[in-house]
């Protein structure tokens, strides 16, 4: 697997020959995992059902699957705002029982403080949690060289287009240096252009920064070009129907997209959604 490699490389992983050593936990596992909601007329709605992953340290997974199939459910479950109706969410091998700072999110659209400044906004975390913002200036003065808004410091969210406005939004997530970010179709409401290129700016910050990243989309191009591997879901109730390891070669590039690698794997995803729609007509 490629995150497990990964770690081999960096010195995480079991040594080669060495029987004994344990393969390192998965950053997140879920263990048949399942969410009902109850609706307002007491009718329940089943969105998740019996769902098993392991998600690695450093590893950037995207979910992906037809709209109300449980994408966004799953990442509230793994932040832990919600609970499980059955099954659970394990977090570095432990039950995750309650939201954790070591996991960060990222929403579809920023939601920034209006009258606080680029830098004040990505240091708002810091001083919920309580710690010395002064300490952390300079950090995040990093981040927002790191997303090319160096200049913008002190501009308020109304100066900023919705592409910078959402480059803020990650900073902010980062700024506390989470294990883990979560992110919800964060380029959905951006137009197609700016969309590609902060898909392509997240990867770099991605390299930097090693994050383990679990995003949602809707997009089967996006998830692709972004993951380590792709999670495909069915209709609701949402269950996996595959998980499809991405073996393009990394920096990413737009131009993969054109590649014969790119498209097999686009046609496969294609290809499953068909298979489900089929399914349930």
């Amino acid at each position: 697997m490629i995150a497990v490699a990964r770690n081999a490389e960096a010195g995480g992983g079991p040594a080669l020959g060495d029987a004994a050593a344990a393969p390192p936990l998965p950053r997140i596992a879920a263990e048949r995992l399942g969410r009902v909601f109850e609706t307002r007329s007491g009718d329940t709605v089943t969105a998740l059902d019996a769902l098993d992953f392991r998600i690695a340290a450093d590893e950037f997974v995207t979910l992906l699957g037809p709209s109300g199939c449980g994408k966004s459910t799953v990442l509230k479950l793994i932040a832990g705002v919600i609970r499980p109706s059955s099954g659970r969410i394990l977090f570095n091998g432990t039950p995750l029982a309650k939201p954790s700072r070591d996991i960060g999110m990222v929403f579809q659209r920023p939601i920034l403080v209006p009258w606080r400044s680029v830098l004040d906004n990505i240091l708002f975390p810091i001083e919920m949690l309580g710690w010395p913002v002064r300490k952390h200036i300079d950090e995040a003065k990093r981040l927002i060289e790191l997303v090319g808004l160096r200049g913008f410091e002190r501009a308020r969210p109304d100066e900023l287009s919705g592409g910078m406005q959402q480059r803020v939004s990650i900073c902010r997530a980062l700024a506390y240096d989470p294990q883990v970010l979560l992110m919800d179709e964060p380029f959905a409401a951006l137009d197609a252009m700016t969309r590609e290129e902060l898909g392509i700016e997240l990867l770099k910050i991605w390299t930097q920064r090693r994050k383990t990243v679990v995003f949602v989309t809707h997009s089967i191009v996006e998830a692709v070009l972004l993951a380590d591997r792709v999670i495909v879901l069915t209709s609701r109730p949402g269950r996996i129907v595959k998980e499809i390891e991405i073996g393009l070669p990394r920096p990413r590039t737009l131009d993969m997209e054109f590649s014969g690698e790119f498209k097999e794997h686009v046609e496969e995803i294609r290809a499953l959604f068909e298979s489900d729609r089929r399914a349930r007509a």
